[in-house]
């Protein structure tokens, strides 16, 4: 990531975090991206501007980081509705639907997005893009057991499919001990199709289509923050 690019992915961030209120139970996204609003996140309990803050981690690194910030962590049995999401994504089409997952922490993310009152999704614009599968493979968080079965079923959906590994060659496990196997279709004309087949496929656990669950997307570009709303106009600050 280079200082241009980190810079706008922490203006994103901090002005999603605009948007946590005292007493609120907020959902911790994984990623380059969130990672900035959870040090904000910090700043701000720490400084006495936010109060009685509750986070829901999206993986276990996340948990360890917000603990490392003293963040006070909840789980989704001790709240099962959250207020307010903050996460990260791949790819972001005109409809605000996302692919998500690059980091490995998809199952999660959509589990505590599917429990938020509030998804806000920050990304720099980079990310945006017309068609989804243009720039990212989708990934799908597999069970260990006959992934290799799912290849060619994958491969019959229009998919060039790899195995995600580690850089030393092994391979990635999620924080479930599950494998992924990122699909590359290329642009998918009908998310909600491919995204219906995926989850009919026994020992698919999780695919990164995350459809309609984000409520809010904000962009940082050179021009400033965008805030795109779903069903709504843009919102440039």
């Amino acid at each position: 990531m280079n200082n241009g690019t980190a810079e706008l992915k922490r203006q994103a961030a901090w002005r999603a975090v605009q948007f946590v209120e005292s007493g609120s139970v907020v959902g911790l996204g994984a990623g380059s991206t969130a990672a900035f609003a959870l040090r904000r996140l910090a700043e701000l309990l720490r400084a006495g501007h936010l109060k009685d803050i509750l986070g829901v981690p999206c993986s276990l690194q996340v948990e360890q980081e917000a603990r490392s910030l003293r963040i006070p962590i909840a789980t989704l049995e001790e709240h099962p509705v959250v207020d307010l999401t903050i996460d990260g994504a791949d790819e972001v089409n005109p409809d605000l639907d996302l692919i998500k997952g690059g980091g490995g922490a998809l199952l999660r993310e959509k589990i505590v997005a599917q429990a938020s009152l509030r998804e806000i999704i920050v990304v720099d614009e980079s990310k945006l893009s017309p068609v989804l599968g243009t720039c990212w493979a989708v990934p799908v968080e597999v069970a260990p057991f006959g992934w290799g079965s799912h290849v060619p079923f994958l491969e019959s959906l229009g998919a060039r499919v790899a195995l995600r590994t580690n850089r030393d060659g092994v391979q990635f496990k999620t924080d479930q001990g599950n494998l992924i196997l990122d699909c590359n279709f290329g642009p998918i004309s009908d998310p909600r199709r491919v995204a219906a087949q995926l989850s009919q496929r026994a020992g698919v656990v999780e695919h990164g289509l995350f459809l309609g669950l984000a409520t809010d997307v904000i962009v940082a570009g050179d021009e400033g923050i965008t805030h795109l709303k779903r069903g709504e106009t843009d919102d440039r600050h």
